[in-house]
């Protein structure tokens, strides 16, 4: 099925394969966003009068379809950030800071954004905590058996990407969970680059912290999710004071909202916050299984094209999300980029957030093209034929 008409981006004749940095917005997203700014652009709980109801009701509504969504026990478990890399740092400064002591272990790796390494590595300065790197197979890619090997008695949480932004593995969250739980270990996961592309239940899963961006799934910037089992958010303390998030204070103390709404201090992106609702209906609509199945389509395509191409090198062919690393020896993956872009073809080159993944890995930088369901095979001949235009990428 082609889904353009419902993407007005692309009616301005770009190939847009940026979309691990975020995808594209169908109509039903922008009009809903249209809709609250036109017609009930209030605030949530400022005043006794019909558009404030209406606004408390639409975002209410949100929150119950992510808590379907990701199939959580309760709604309250469900709070709203301006993305995941504020969610990463509320479950880092706001749990875990108030729950790791000195000499206390936390497992990392190498292949994480930097938004799932700096607030640990500030952790580590603040009390003492041991960060530990689990080892990338030659792939890049990250198992279960890794993870067991850094894991010790002193082992208190793991903390890792569902799907990684760089190389594109898919983590077997399942098995991991299982084995940590087993050993009595906490779980964060970092869902951002697989919410919108695959089935993710924390439910089934049984995850204990979760973060997403909206953007990545079809929504607009600025907002995002923070799944916490609810026992853990009571733990939590928020890191964000202000209106909004307190019941009463004086001199003395703070009276804190019930959760969730004592972790969304000040006025929540209210706008991206009920027009999501319209990109899960959407997602929901073309089906989670249809996404999986025409992803690994096109990337099984794209994949075949480009090996017909002597010179490209493509770094993460053994993965199977929808992103696609490639280089050119001698090339700057920025001047790749720029090339690309004459072309009207969008897509990401350098680092991508994720620094210390060179320790691991024989590239620096990269060319990275992501692909979602509106995407098409014609859109991938685009790409390679400007990639066969050696002599011009030579001279650009």
């Amino acid at each position: 099925m082609n889904y353009k008409n419902d993407f007005p981006m692309l009616s301005n004749d770009i190939v847009y394969f940026d979309n691990a940095a975020t995808s594209l917005k169908p109509m039903s997203v922008i009009n809903k966003e249209i809709e609250y700014l036109s017609m009930y652009s209030a605030n949530m709980k400022r005043g006794d009068y019909d558009i404030a109801f209406k606004v408390e009701d639409e975002v209410n509504k949100c929150r119950e379809e992510i808590r379907e969504y990701i199939n959580a026990e309760d709604k309250n478990e469900i709070v709203f950030t301006s993305g995941a890399t504020m969610g990463l740092n509320m479950i880092v400064f706001g749990y875990f800071k108030n729950h790791l002591k000195k000499g206390d272990e936390v497992i990392l790796n190498k292949g994480e954004h930097a938004s799932n390494i700096l607030p640990w590595m500030i952790l580590r300065k603040e009390i003492g905590i041991v960060i530990k790197y689990a080892q990338l197979d030659c792939n890049g890619f990250l198992s279960l058996d890794s993870i067991k090997k850094e894991i010790t008695a002193n082992t208190r949480v793991v903390s890792l990407s569902h799907i990684t932004n760089v190389i594109g593995d898919v983590r077997d969250i399942s098995s991991i969970s299982s084995y940590l739980h087993g050993k009595g270990i906490l779980f964060v996961v970092d869902a951002s680059q697989s919410i919108a592309h695959t089935k993710v239940d924390v439910t089934l899963n049984d995850i204990d912290f979760l973060v997403f961006s909206f953007h990545k799934m079809l929504g607009s910037t600025g907002s995002g999710c923070l799944y916490g089992k609810y026992s853990l958010l009571k733990e939590m303390m928020p890191t964000i004071y202000g209106g909004g998030m307190n019941i009463d204070f004086n001199e003395e103390e703070i009276s804190l909202m019930p959760i969730p709404y004592r972790f969304e201090a000040g006025t929540i992106n209210i706008a991206s916050i009920i027009s999501f609702r319209e990109a899960i209906k959407y997602v929901n609509k073309v089906g989670l299984n249809n996404i999986m199945i025409t992803e690994k389509h096109l990337r099984d395509y794209l994949i075949r094209e480009l090996s017909k191409i002597p010179y490209i090198d493509i770094l993460n062919k053994e993965a199977t999300s929808s992103i696609v690393l490639i280089n050119i020896k001698g090339i700057d993956s920025s001047k790749l980029g720029l090339y690309l872009n004459s072309k009207k073809i969008c897509t990401r080159s350098g680092v991508h957030c994720v620094k210390m993944l060179k320790d691991e890995v024989s590239f620096d930088d990269s060319v990275r093209i992501s692909l979602y369901f509106y995407n098409t095979y014609e859109e991938i001949d685009r790409l390679i034929d400007a990639l066969k235009e050696y002599d011009n990428i030579i001279n650009f």
